[in-house]
């Protein structure tokens, strides 16, 4: 009987840490509680996230009545900082310090200029409504200040985080704890958004006010948590008359690394291509296809699942050896025939083949993230894990940002030429603008092919370990 249970256990454990997600990334030096507790920086993260791109767009127009336009601009400012993710790693490298730490006081510093931004962000969105007798600019200038904050906050206290992770992960690991953060920053955003959404039900100016400083209190209070204990003091590693390279000097080699530089093309050219039409696919479905409300909702879940569908691909792919330059370049090329297949589709009159498209865009999206977050994790070894992240981090975050801004403004312009004939007979449709949108992609994803083509060739002489990925590695 105690043979039995013996057997029985030892299953149990076999089981529990195949199926228990990310349980294998944890290792003795850093345990899955521990793990836990660091990845708090990234559900605070995903609450800031939350909060400037859903809850207050919304609030912001529709309850305090403030322009589309200046809201947009507002959502827009923690972009500014984001090219300087690369700057803030570089310096959390080579940080000097008595206390012997290298990323804990710039994940600090972020998470006070985050709070700073939270605390006087509902008084500066209730100044910028009109809702004051003093003059309009003072709301102006809080609001954008509050932007700003919260923005420079989030994006030095994550890029320092990712550092900090990385530095405490092994080789084997590091892929999948990075990717877990991602994977909890995902959780963070989910479950704010059901949060915010719950408490503002019943909108009020004084619950706004409660709802921003309680993620004021929350955030600095998550990551403290996760900054506890975390990384060890080593004041050799910090003293003052450590040699410190110049960034200019280090960013020339990061660049003059060779793939380095390629990669950051490829991921700005790739990620750009891949998310200009994030905003535009439920409007053109209601505007080709007459589709409602719910079933342009329901894309967003074909959209999700694709990129499932493409994690799983990429995990056989990859655990047969794969080459995770020629794993993105796949990525590339199915969102390179989804977009095809979306121009096509009004003309078919097909919205089976509309569905069936915006599912692929979310498997090659899927297939390029896996790719180029494996490929930048290797990046990560080679050179300063700050540095290498901070510049995967800028590109990325900076791409997204300005191809979802350019697609809407594009997009915007080109249908209203359109609609007015300036375009001419045969052009004069309303989802003409979607249309020329999808074909800058498209062009777009073939340049990142371009790109990629030099990474994927084979270096002579050198065997290349098989890299490793699976479902638990899924990033964001």
């Amino acid at each position: 009987m105690s043979g039995f249970s013996g057997r029985g256990a030892g299953l149990w454990t076999k089981v529990g840490t195949r199926f228990l997600p990310f349980a294998d990334a944890a290792t003795p030096e850093l345990p899955l509680s521990r793990l836990l507790r660091l990845s708090l920086f990234q559900v605070s993260t995903g609450i800031a996230v939350v909060l400037l791109n859903g809850t207050l767009n919304r609030v912001m127009i529709v309850e305090l009545g403030v322009a589309t336009w200046l809201v947009s601009l507002m959502v827009s400012l923690p972009l500014i900082f984001a090219p300087l993710r690369a700057l803030v790693g570089f310096r959390s490298d080579h940080h000097r310090s008595v206390l012997g730490w290298k990323r804990v006081p710039y994940i600090w510093f972020g998470t006070l200029m985050q709070f700073g931004g939270l605390a006087i962000m509902p008084f500066a969105l209730l100044l910028l409504s009109g809702d004051t007798t003093g003059p309009a600019w003072i709301g102006h200038v809080g609001a954008a200040l509050a932007f700003l904050l919260v923005g420079a906050g989030l994006h030095t206290a994550q890029t320092a985080g990712l550092a900090l992770a990385t530095d405490l992960a092994t080789d084997e690991t590091r892929p999948r704890i990075v990717a877990f953060l991602y994977v909890m920053l995902l959780v963070g955003m989910v479950a704010s958004g059901l949060v915010f959404g719950e408490l503002l039900d019943t909108f009020s100016q004084l619950r706004l006010i409660q709802v921003i400083q309680g993620a004021a209190i929350l955030t600095m209070g998550l990551n403290l948590v996760a900054l506890w204990k975390q990384e060890a003091r080593d004041p050799s590693r910090t003293r003052r008359d450590e040699p410190r390279p110049s960034f200019r000097e280090s960013w020339r080699t990061f660049l003059d690394e060779g793939r380095s530089a390629r990669l950051l093309v490829v991921v700005a050219l790739g990620t750009a291509g891949c998310n200009m039409q994030d905003i535009l696919l439920e409007p053109f479905g209601a505007a080709a296809f007459g589709m409602s409300v719910g079933q342009t909702t329901a894309l967003t879940a074909l959209l999700a699942g694709g990129t499932l569908a493409g994690f799983g691909f990429s995990a056989a792919r990859l655990g047969r050896g794969g080459d995770p330059y020629r794993l993105a370049a796949l990525g590339a090329l199915a969102v390179i025939l989804a977009m095809a297949m979306v121009i096509m589709a009004p003309a078919l009159a097909s919205v089976t083949l509309f569905r069936a498209a915006t599912a692929i865009v979310g498997f090659g999206t899927g297939l390029f993230m896996v790719g180029t977050m494996i490929a930048a994790m290797a990046l990560a070894r080679t050179q300063g894990s700050g540095l290498a992240l901070g510049a995967w981090g800028a590109v990325q975050a900076t791409a997204v940002g300005t191809g979802i801004a350019v697609g809407g403004f594009i997009s915007d312009v080109v249908g209203a030429a359109a609609a007015s004939g300036a375009l001419g007979e045969a052009l004069a449709d309303r989802t003409v603008g979607f249309s020329f949108v999808y074909h800058l992609e498209i062009l777009l994803l073939f340049a990142t092919l371009v790109a990629l083509g030099p990474l994927v060739r084979p270096t002579r002489g050198v065997k290349k370990a098989p890299p490793r990925f699976g479902l638990d590695d899924v990033p964001a």
